[in-house]
């Protein structure tokens, strides 16, 4: 009986123990939310079609899903003054049409995505093109900032792969808008940074589905896994 009794312990401290390590390897990870914005929506500056249904889709994952993980933060396309990136004879390759004006409204965080409060927020392209959420700097605030104001925030370390290594984060899963260009650009500089990256298929959309087949294939060549969200 007493060798029964020690037998079923032992077990019992195994699965405590798997449980534990389980647990501090899911608050590994981090979530990237890119750039679900009202910018790249329907009726947007650069709408994506189906847009407004993955910022749901996304708001509904990141309620049931949010104890899984050590750190959340969003990026947003923030632009000031980012030069030849704006164009008013854009060729939607290195050239675009105004989008993600600072301080309009359909720069600001999608609504459902607003909604979850989430605590920490990259801004990127302030006074450049920027399409990776590595670009950004953290700025929790709706304030244009001058030039000297942001370079001066890149120099003190606020971007987003400090803030993931102080978190202790090893494991990255990216989701967002658009699919073929910032979502790609920011998963593929996660992986080059040295982070397990995923990429969810159901939460994020590209510009088109020519640009997202290409879009997966370079994530898929580069180490990233592209999955379904469970």
């Amino acid at each position: 009986m007493a060798m029964m009794r020690a037998i079923a312990r032992r077990v019992r401290d195994n699965i405590q123990n798997e449980s534990k390590a389980i647990r501090g390897m899911t608050m590994t990870k981090a979530l990237i939310v890119v750039d679900v914005q009202p910018t790249f929506c329907e009726s947007g500056e650069l709408g994506v079609a189906g847009g407004n249904a993955v910022a749901e889709r996304i708001a509904d994952y990141v309620n049931a899903h949010r104890s899984e993980y050590a750190y959340i933060a969003t990026t947003q396309d923030w632009h000031i003054e980012p030069g030849a990136h704006w164009s008013a004879e854009p060729d939607f390759v290195d050239t675009w049409p105004k989008h993600g004006a600072a301080g309009t409204l359909n720069a600001e965080l999608h609504p459902a995505i607003k909604a979850l409060n989430i605590e920490h927020h990259f801004k990127k392209g302030q006074y450049s093109a920027a399409y990776s959420g590595f670009e950004g700097i953290e700025d929790n605030t709706d304030r244009i900032q001058t030039r000297e104001e942001v370079e001066a925030e890149q120099s003190a370390g606020k971007t987003l792969a400090n803030a993931l290594k102080a978190a202790g984060v090893s494991r990255v899963d990216v989701v967002g808008i658009a699919e073929s260009h910032c979502v790609k650009d920011t998963a593929l500089d996660a992986k080059k940074l040295g982070f397990e990256v995923t990429v969810f298929e159901d939460l994020t959309v590209p510009v088109s589905e020519e640009l997202g087949v290409a879009a997966r294939k370079q994530m898929a060549a580069g180490g990233i896994t592209l999955a379904e969200s469970r």
